[in-house]
């Protein structure tokens, strides 16, 4: 199921009732109500569901959130909503805990129990991605979450940079795949954000040892894919970096259906196609682009290249170029 929707067509004093029925609907029974008090009130929203998970993308005006008990006695989904918030800042509280102002990071509150919330900034929209997590689902007695409502949880470094790059990745390419797919996504998300919460309680012990397992993945993946430029890099290195052995890290990697070295190889082929398809960059040259993403000599290169996607470097760039060309001749000229 994905939803997207906007109420930006509708009558200005139509668009905050719409919008409060929308989250209403698609979070829990709330109200909803503009901080800025305009009559205006011009948001989008993107809603993807992952089996019992989904993920759910908002961008709108600042506003006043709050959830009662009456609220909760209506509807009681019974799941916590993991936000990460861009934009502008967000506060929420609850149960007599108050997360100040997050930006850029995370921030958890429980649908089950009263909590309100605002974006106090009137200058900009706020952008905010929330996995909504089954409770009874998340491996974490929720005495232990409970710990964590309403405090910012940060997304600079370990799960919860690893976290918080899912979830864009979630909401922006999510809608492309397959449906049979999104149950294991929606598995991997409930994975990941319980290693993210047990991380920030000192309980990562506590987790299955299949989630620890999957939280491990995540952070070998996240770790690959920022040091592709380094031609040096090897199974071995990543496997030291982990402090795991080599065999280990080969075991981790059988479910991925690739050894460790092809999957770093195919990462970097993907990144060199991206560029050499990317007319921002054709005035650098193929040997540059191979090198920056680890392939130091241009006949190996080439060679990989083409045994990957049929084609040389250069033929493929000169197609995107061609694309371009074509593309321009037929686009109306101005009289």
């Amino acid at each position: 199921m994905w939803l997207n929707v906007s109420n930006e067509e509708l009558p200005a004093e139509e668009q905050l009732p719409f919008w409060g029925e929308l989250v209403s609907r698609e979070l829990a029974p709330l109200t909803l109500s503009s901080a800025n008090g305009v009559a205006g009130f011009p948001a989008w929203a993107s809603v993807l569901g992952l089996g019992s998970v989904r993920v759910a993308a908002f961008n709108s005006p600042p506003a006043y959130l709050r959830r009662t008990w009456a609220d909760i006695r209506r509807a009681d989904p019974g799941t916590y909503q993991l936000a990460f918030v861009s934009g502008t800042p967000l506060w929420i509280s609850q149960r007599r805990q108050d997360s100040g102002l997050v930006l850029g990071d995370m921030v958890l509150f429980d649908l089950s129990h009263p909590f309100e919330g605002e974006v106090p900034d009137a200058g900009r929209h706020t952008q905010v991605v929330i996995v909504q997590l089954p409770r009874e689902e998340l491996p974490l007695a929720p005495n232990k979450v409970h710990r964590l409502v309403a405090q910012p949880l940060s997304t600079r470094t370990g799960m919860g940079a690893i976290l918080a790059r899912f979830m864009t990745t979630l909401d922006a390419y999510g809608p492309d795949c397959d449906p049979r797919d999104l149950n294991r996504l929606g598995a991997m998300t409930l994975d990941l954000a319980g290693a993210c919460l047990a991380q920030h309680l000192g309980a990562y012990d506590d987790l299955p040892a299949e989630t620890r397992q999957q939280a491990l993945l995540a952070r070998v993946n996240a770790f690959i894919d920022h040091n592709l430029g380094d031609p040096d890099l090897r199974p071995a290195d990543v496997a030291a970096h982990h402090h795991i052995s080599v065999r280990s890290l080969h075991t981790l990697f059988r479910h991925q259906g690739e050894t460790v070295a092809a999957s770093i190889r195919r990462r970097r082929l993907e990144r060199c196609h991206a560029d050499l398809t990317d007319l921002g960059l054709r005035w650098r040259s193929i040997s540059a682009i191979a090198a920056r993403w680890g392939f130091l000599r241009p006949a190996d290169f080439s060679r990989a290249f083409r045994a990957a996607y049929g084609v040389a470097p250069r033929e493929l760039r000169q197609a995107a170029l061609h694309s371009l060309t074509a593309s321009q001749q037929a686009a109306p000229r101005d009289k």
